[in-house]
């Protein structure tokens, strides 16, 4: 029922606007005039509730889970720069006024005053490049940093400035009770990147860690560990994940988010395991043991804790291990009575990472491309290989628990729903999102 709430309560947030401006607007005007409003506030609206899905919020990721809210993220930004697009080409034979060189044909009047209608314009601009540039970040040469500072400061700005065009230059938005409704709604955007940007950070230096031990797992994949440095350490359960900051302020912007690979009956000690890719990642094997670090976390809803079904199946590709061998650390160590597969798909055999502690019980290996002696699965984790290592009383009663790369959780989501799994018994978790 969770889910259900925060959907619910999103869609309330955002038609709330809408409603409350046709009880106090004036009279009726033409169809297509009340669309191009109607449209504008409902991207201005999506805009500003947008903030609050950027997965930074506990209450939100771990109640509906990272994957639906970061691709809802996606679909409602998406669906803000189509209602901003057409907005303005929907005003047409609206009261005419001076003359206006960037509309000759009078068709997107709605004041005369240039400063009002330059900011509409200005973040009509803005929005597309923001999208593109979020759609387009893992083929762009740019580090994470980079590309998250900017997002941040472009979706502030661009909420900014349709602030002030709303207010100023809509002929709803002027009236004061809506007036007064943008200013809190805006306020409560702006604060949640004031939480995330400088709250959490002051929570986080209160709470210190230090590394403890960096570990190379594979030629690009390492495990580094952290413990709490003068208090208890993190509360979490098995699969979820955490932003780390290792040897920055915790102010600092370079943080990433890695998956929690150890367990919490383990003991206070946290561990991760990470892939070279980055700027960052790419210099994990020079972090020395001593280190300063600062954890903010738990985030997600990865967990098989507290659920009923009689197995659990792990399907892992690459680096999306890291969570799935959490929990199985856990049910090991907590003694778990279910039942457990793990598919474990990698490229070439020197990727495989915690070979000697998997084991080969309940565990089936997959490479795209094996050596000559190789003895596991060949190729790609797909439906037939899901339909080799589990039986159909397994896809209809078992937790299905995935994580990797998306093309791999596209093809087993699809077949399992296919197989007649039930949608609430397949947890996921992607890498990374636009």
């Amino acid at each position: 029922m969770k889910p259900l709430f925060m959907i619910l309560a999103y869609l309330a947030a955002v038609t709330f606007p809408l409603i409350l401006s046709w009880l106090v607007g004036g009279p009726p005007r033409a169809f297509h005039q009340e669309l191009a409003s109607g449209l504008g506030i409902m991207a201005f609206a999506v805009v500003l509730m947008e903030f609050v899905l950027s997965g930074r919020f506990k209450s939100i990721s771990n109640g509906v889970g990272m994957d639906v809210t970061m691709r809802f993220h996606q679909i409602m930004a998406r669906t803000a720069l189509g209602f901003a697009l057409l907005h303005p080409f929907l005003y047409q034979g609206a009261p005419s006024g001076g003359q206006r060189p960037w509309d000759p044909m009078r068709q997107l009047v709605i004041t005369t005053d240039f400063s009002a209608l330059s900011t509409g314009i200005a973040a009509y601009l803005l929005l597309p490049c923001l999208v593109l540039l979020a759609i387009g970040r893992t083929q762009l040469d740019y580090k994470y940093e980079t590309w998250r500072l900017m997002h941040g400061i472009g979706a502030l700005l661009i909420a900014l400035l349709l602030l002030h065009h709303t207010v100023y230059a809509g002929r709803y938005g002027s009236q004061p009770v809506m007036t007064w409704l943008w200013l809190t709604m805006t306020g409560i955007a702006v604060g949640s990147l004031l939480y995330v940007y400088l709250i959490v950070p002051v929570l986080d230096r209160a709470r210190p860690w230090r590394v403890t031990s960096v570990s190379q797992l594979t030629p690009k994949q390492w495990e580094v560990t952290v413990t709490p440095d003068g208090h208890s350490g993190l509360n979490y359960k098995a699969g979820q994940f955490a932003w780390l900051t290792i040897g920055h302020s915790a102010f600092s912007l370079k943080e990433n988010p890695f998956s929690i690979c150890s367990a919490p009956a383990a003991g206070p000690e946290v561990s991760f395991m990470i892939k070279e890719l980055g700027d960052f990642t790419q210099t994990i094997g020079q972090v020395k043991p001593g280190t300063a670090a600062y954890l903010d976390g738990p985030y997600g809803n990865l967990s098989v804790e507290g659920r009923s079904e009689p197995g659990v199946a792990l399907i892992a590709g690459g680096v999306g291990l890291a969570p799935l061998l959490g929990i199985l650390r856990q049910m090991r160590l907590t003694g778990d009575p279910r039942k457990v597969k793990l598919i474990y798909g990698n490229r070439v055999v020197d990727q495989i990472a915690y070979g000697d502690e998997l084991g080969s019980q309940e565990v089936c290996y997959v490479l795209s491309d094996p050596p000559a002696n190789w003895r596991g699965e060949s190729g790609y984790i797909d439906a037939a290989l899901l339909d080799r290592v589990f039986s159909a009383k397994e896809f209809s009663d078992w937790a299905f628990v995935m994580c990797g790369p998306a093309i791999m959780m596209d093809i087993v989501e699809d077949h399992l729903i296919q197989k007649g799994t039930p949608s609430d018994r397949i947890l996921s978790e992607r890498f990374d999102y636009d």
